[in-house]
């Protein structure tokens, strides 16, 4: 049962994470953190890699700001 938590928590968190960027505009240090996180503890899947990939790219084209 752990190992099924831990298979599933990082998606849940990217999916969450990337919702709440997008409609505030803004990466806060938590944000960046969970990132960090998730990283180093976890191994992701393409689909969550991508996801945080087309965070960044948003970032260096200025349509995100980092706080």
């Amino acid at each position: 049962m752990h190992y099924l938590h831990q298979a599933f928590l990082p998606e849940v968190i990217i999916t969450e994470l990337v919702f709440q960027v997008y409609r505030s505009g803004i990466l806060t240090q938590e944000h960046r953190k969970q990132l960090r996180n998730l990283f180093l503890y976890y191994n992701l899947s393409e689909e969550d890699t991508t996801a945080i990939n087309r965070l960044l790219h948003a970032i260096r084209r200025g349509w995100l700001k980092i706080v």
